[in-house]
């Protein structure tokens, strides 16, 4: 089976996808070795039998499943493994932590927020009186959205500047760091609860702390809820 593979393999072009080129080579998505070099596959191993070569479970989040073929070039996986721990990692697990703060402390602390649900707390910066971060004046006040965009950009990416040139007196650089098996695990979450949270306010209109006591209140009457308010002609 990996022999046929291999062989039919041999005549499917790489995409451009990602800094993958075309070229008539076997490609390494499809040579198929036996499953267990990689580490424990996401896919049951009945219904994955077979894993590409390059998928050895030498990386975190390695499950020996890589449909779209993104970690087929070596150059290519090694760009986008950079990428992923600075930016993308870093934005979400700050913003999901952001989402969820300013909820928890007006429930339970009753820290007085004019509003603590995430998206309407920042619409609040194009109000006349502007945005008072975590409710107090005194901290800082914003008034102009491009001003709190260019202060996010130039702090990310002094932060950024160090941590891959590094900072003398402190330590080398290093495009990778922090990266480790916890580290992408947590950033991979992060990124997937942001995207959560985004189709929970378009859908309920709700913060995700709310959503998700009111879950824990009624999770059937929540469900059949959203499933009859948004079936279509409903």
């Amino acid at each position: 089976m990996a022999a046929t593979v291999t062989a039919a393999s041999a005549a499917v072009l790489k995409s451009r996808f990602l800094g993958q080129t075309r070229g008539s080579a076997a490609s390494p998505l499809r040579e198929a070795v036996a499953m267990g070099t990689a580490s424990t596959p996401w896919i049951p191993r009945t219904l994955l039998r077979q894993t590409p070569s390059y998928l050895t479970g030498e990386f975190p989040g390695d499950y020996g499943w890589d449909t779209a073929g993104l970690s087929a070039d070596p150059e290519a996986f090694a760009r986008n493994r950079a990428l992923e721990v600075s930016d993308p990692r870093r934005w979400a697990m700050l913003g999901a932590l952001g989402c969820i703060t300013p909820e928890v402390l007006e429930k339970w602390l009753k820290i007085d927020f004019k509003e603590p649900v995430w998206f309407k707390a920042g619409a609040q910066i194009f109000s006349e009186g502007g945005l008072d971060y975590l409710g107090n004046p005194n901290l800082v006040h914003a008034q102009s959205i491009l001003a709190v965009l260019g202060f996010q950009v130039l702090l990310m990416g002094l932060v950024e500047g160090f941590r891959i040139n590094g900072l003398p007196g402190v330590g080398e650089g290093n495009n990778l760091y922090p990266g480790g098996s916890q580290g992408d695990q947590d950033g991979r979450l992060a990124m997937f609860s942001m995207f959560g949270f985004f189709v929970q306010a378009i859908v309920t209109g709700k913060g995700p702390l709310e959503n998700l006591l009111d879950h824990l209140d009624n999770p059937l009457q929540q469900c059949l809820g959203l499933r009859h308010k948004f079936a279509p002609g409903s």
